[in-house]
């Protein structure tokens, strides 16, 4: 069988519905991807504006995707509008995935009790969120827990991007926290020193997560904290491949 030339190959993609395609190739990976390094499946959701990369009008393009920690490849993607937000498209960017027994880690913008119970009801999956100011009563409830008598369960060193970092965590099983379905509370603090300038700080951080504690042990948990940051690669990825839009050009539409 003769090979399609260039020409044939571009009609054919230019008459292919994308959202359907990106859907279709997103549920395919999602059912072959290997379980992450903690025994897990895992799937990291997070934005990004893409660089160099816009619409008419000069609209720039922001992509909410769904990235599989083990493999960082996109199970899915949507273009957020210009009068949508992040928080309104996560259910329907996930719609489409069979996310069964699968943890979904977030950012801070996404910790929304609307989330959880998505991700529990409709789809028995996991999740783990981290807690900031959008979520005030339960960050001041988490705050508040005993943490001084919490043994530590687990500690990582790392070293990388200019700087040493020692993590150690916390976890505690409670009752009552004011998020749907969470069963665990963390305290994740990062030490982090730069050796150019000696600098050291510390930050704490917390998080929950509906994973019980013989579902997911101390280390795995901090495992997956860190493997949602993988989706940082394609961001980076993204912002060094989008291509540059030319001064008085059309602009781009390329995602890469």
């Amino acid at each position: 069988m003769p090979v399609p030339s260039e020409a044939s190959i571009r009609r054919l993609l230019a008459r292919i519905d994308a959202d359907a395609l990106d859907r279709a190739v997103g549920a395919w990976l999602a059912d072959h991807c290997p379980a992450a390094g903690t025994g897990l499946q895992a799937a990291a959701v997070d934005g990004k504006s893409l660089r160099g990369a816009a619409k008419p009008h000069d609209r720039r393009i922001h992509l909410l995707a769904a990235v599989e920690h083990a493999a960082s490849v996109v199970l899915a993607q949507l273009d957020v509008g210009e009068k949508q937000s992040e928080v309104a498209l996560f259910q329907p960017l996930l719609d489409d995935i069979d996310l069964t027994g699968t943890v979904v880690t977030s950012d801070a913008l996404h910790t929304q009790r609307e989330h959880a119970e998505y991700l529990v009801s409709r789809h028995r999956a996991h999740y783990i969120v981290i807690v900031k100011g959008n979520q005030k009563k339960l960050h001041a409830q988490l705050g508040a827990l005993p943490w001084a008598e919490i043994p530590l369960q687990d500690r990582t060193r790392d070293t990388g991007h200019g700087r040493r970092e020692i993590r150690r965590l916390k976890v505690v099983t409670v009752n009552g926290l004011l998020f749907p379905h969470a069963a665990q509370a963390l305290q994740l603090k990062r030490r982090r020193t730069h050796p150019k300038t000696g600098k050291t700080t510390v930050k704490t951080v917390y998080a929950v997560t509906n994973l019980a504690a013989h579902q997911a042990a101390p280390a795995q948990l901090a495992a997956l904290i860190r493997g949602h940051w993988k989706i940082e690669a394609l961001h980076h990825m993204r912002d060094t491949t989008s291509p540059r839009t030319p001064p008085n050009s059309a602009p781009a539409t390329h995602v890469a």
